[in-house]
């Protein structure tokens, strides 16, 4: 069905209504958290991993930091003054290789 005033290439359209139908329209009730009960009390496995995980991490960040462990802060740069060292006497040495000393 072309417009009235003329023009053949324009052709009228349908305004269709966009709300769902009343069967579309009905909720499904919502599915409870596989961690907590239907009261909110969280799950055994729920809490045990909780408490893991929190675990794990903390012995993470102790790992990170080097506490309790042999590489404190000062081990560690006693490690890096000995290579530093190391690696200056090594240079010192190619050095006079290289003049033929």
């Amino acid at each position: 069905m072309s417009k009235p005033d003329g023009d053949p290439n324009v052709v009228e359209g349908e305004i269709v209504d966009d709300t769902p139908t009343a069967a579309l329209a009905i909720p499904s009730p919502p599915l409870p958290d596989p961690d907590y009960s239907e009261g909110g009390v969280p799950s055994f496995d729920f809490v045990r991993d909780k408490i893991e995980n929190r675990y794990t991490s903390s012995l993470g960040s102790v790992d990170v930091a080097g506490l309790g462990t042999e590489n404190t802060a000062e081990a560690l740069d006693k490690k890096i003054a000995d290579r530093d060292q190391a690696a200056k006497d090594r240079l010192a040495e190619i050095r006079r290789s290289m003049r033929g000393e």
